[in-house]
Formats: structure tokens, C-alpha cells, sequence
């Protein structure tokens, strides 16, 4: 069936930033059923919108000729400029304190551009999925599920054999907000020893290659699955199989949180309220001192608790 109208979202920011933007394709797609919607994005993290359904095309925010709409009185590129007049409605989180952007985009542009935050404002501590809804007002959108949910194909991936798996991501972009190594060498093991048929999906991103592998040599290779730096739709498709979740503070989780994986989060210092994955199954786990005091018991307990709940 041929769709009517377009519109537009420009979302750039890690894992973690777009998939809490995820409630407002989900919103704009059901407030809009038969509009084309577009997304100009990072192409490896936006491919998730696409093999959710909740997108139609996917372009990259990392063309060149995109820099030429970020300089006051430039000319823009008349190519994207063709492009972003083909939209009835521009719905934009890029950082855009000068509104450069915005204006080389509106320039000879009837459609209605709408600016979003680029990130919430901590001080209000309101949680960020509900920061991103708020412009869509502006549609006519209100009271939207803040919750992100997707739900990818089977055939994005692979099945996992048989088995109880448990996925656990220990690293994040930042290591100040990871639990120690050796904890989670201590925690993996006797996850495995207390239940005979869980099977572990050990997940790495560009950073935590090293840690990975080097956990992943001290547990039974017959039992463990590892997923290094994997296309996002496919490692999402095997998130989808497992049972419990468990990590820090990162885009991953957001990722196993919005597929309806019950997370076990493990949380340093970044204000909850605000970027707490907001999945009504997750368990976030903090300590007074710091996240590194946290016990592998509590974390082993609740990893338990999540997989029988």
C-alpha cells in the first residue's frame, strides 16, 4: 500500500540515547499509520527502528555534505536539501544550541520542524523517554507509553540451543561505571554451578573485547555463547531467546530492557531517575559506597530471582 506524507527524525547519541527515542517512533507510527516515517541516524544503532517496523528508511547522519547545514549563513548541500524538503514534519534531537541546523533546514522548507532536546535536563530529573515524548505535543501526541519496546524477526539472527540462557554485558562506555572484573569472575561461574541447565550469552561491544574473552576462558565453552561486537539487530534477535539480563549502566541494557528481557542492573552513580531503563521487570542493584561494593551474592540472588520470576 502506498503511503501518504513523510516525516522526518533526526536522532544521533549511543545505544542507550536512541533507544529511550524509541517511544516516539513508536508514537509517531500509531498517531501516523499510513505516513512514510524516516530516520537519520547512525546507521548501526538505527537499523534497530528498522527491523522493529517502526521506521521505513534509514539514512546516515554521518554524510559529509550534512556539515554544511551546521554553518551560520553557509550554503547547504543542495541534495540533503531536496531530501529534508520532501518532509511534512522534521522532528530533530541534535545538538543545536545556535539553531544553525534548524534554520539551513527550514530555509525554502514548508514543513513543520519540530526541536527536540538532544538530552534531558538532570536538574528536573524526569526520566529521559518521557523528556523526548514531550515535543510531540506539538502533534497532538499526548500521554504516549514512555516504555521503549522492540521486538525484532526471528530470522534477524540465529536460535540459541537448548538451554536457560542468561545474558550478561560487562562492560559499558565508560568503565567507571562498571563493576569489577574479578566480581564478575566470581559471579559467572557460580551461575552456572547453581543451575545446571543455564547457559550463558557473554556480550562484548568494541571495548570489552579483552575483559570478555578473558572471562569466557574461565567458564565451560560448552555452556557459553559469546557475541562480540554483533550487528545490533542480530545480537537483539538473541537477547530476545534469553531469560534474565544482567549489566551495568549502558546501551545495552536499554537494548534487553526495551525487547522485554527482565534486566538485573548493576548501578553506579548516573542519576536514576532519569536513565533507569524503565522495563516494569528490571531490578536495579546499588551500594552506598559505590558500585564496586556491591556483593556478588545480591547480584547472584537477583540474577536467581529474575530468571524464576
Amino acid at each position: 500500500m502506498k503511503k501518504s506524507g513523510r516525516i522526518l527524525v533526526v536522532r544521533g547519541g549511543a545505544i542507550g540515547d536512541f533507544v529511550l527515542t524509541l517511544p516516539v517512533l513508536a508514537a509517531l507510527r500509531a498517531q501516523f499509520p499510513d505516513t512514510h516515517i524516516a530516520l537519520l541516524g547512525y546507521p548501526h544503532i538505527a537499523r534497530l527502528a528498522l527491523a522493529g517496523g517502526l521506521v521505513d528508511e534509514v539514512r546516515s547522519i554521518e554524510a559529509r555534505a550534512l556539515a554544511s547545514f551546521f554553518i551560520n549563513g553557509g550554503k547547504p548541500d543542495a541534495a540533503l536539501a531536496e531530501f529534508f524538503c520532501s518532509f511534512h514534519i522534521i522532528v530533530s534531537y541534535l545538538y543545536d544550541p545556535d539553531e544553525f541546523f534548524q534554520g539551513n533546514v527550514r530555509r525554502n522548507n514548508k514543513a513543520q520542524f519540530i526541536a527536540g532536546p538532544h538530552r534531558p535536563d538532570e536538574k528536573e530529573r524526569i526520566p529521559a523517554s518521557a523528556v523526548f515524548l514531550k515535543p510531540l505535543e506539538r502533534l497532538a501526541i499526548f500521554d504516549a507509553d514512555a516504555a521503549p519496546q522492540l521486538r525484532v524477526p526471528a530470522d534477524a539472527g540465529e536460535p540459541l540451543p537448548g538451554g536457560d540462557w542468561v545474558a550478561a554485558h560487562p562492560g559499558s562506555g565508560s568503565e567507571k561505571k562498571n563493576w569489577p572484573e574479578a566480581k564478575w569472575a566470581e559471579l559467572l561461574p557460580r551461575l552456572l554451578v547453581a543451575e545446571p541447565e543455564t547457559r550463558l550469552l557473554l556480550i562484548a561491544g568494541e571495548a570489552d573485547g579483552d575483559k570478555v574473552q578473558r572471562l569466557a576462558r574461565q567458564l565451560p565453552a560448552e555452556r557459553v555463547r559469546t557475541a562480540f561486537n554483533l550487528p545490533l539487530p542480530h545480537l537483539a534477535q538473541l537477547l530476545q531467546q534469553c531469560r534474565t539480563f544482567i549489566g551495568h549502566d549502558s546501551g545495552i541494557s536499554h537494548l534487553a530492557s526495551a525487547l522485554g528481557v527482565p534486566a538485573v542492573l548493576l548501578w553506579g552513580d548516573t542519576v536514576e531517575e532519569i536513565w533507569r531503563p524503565p522495563g516494569r521487570r528490571n531490578v536495579l542493584l546499588k551500594h552506598a559506597t559505590g558500585l564496586a561494593e556491591l556483593p556478588v551474592e545480591l547480584a547472584l540472588a537477583a540474577v536467581r530471582d529474575a530468571r524464576n520470576g
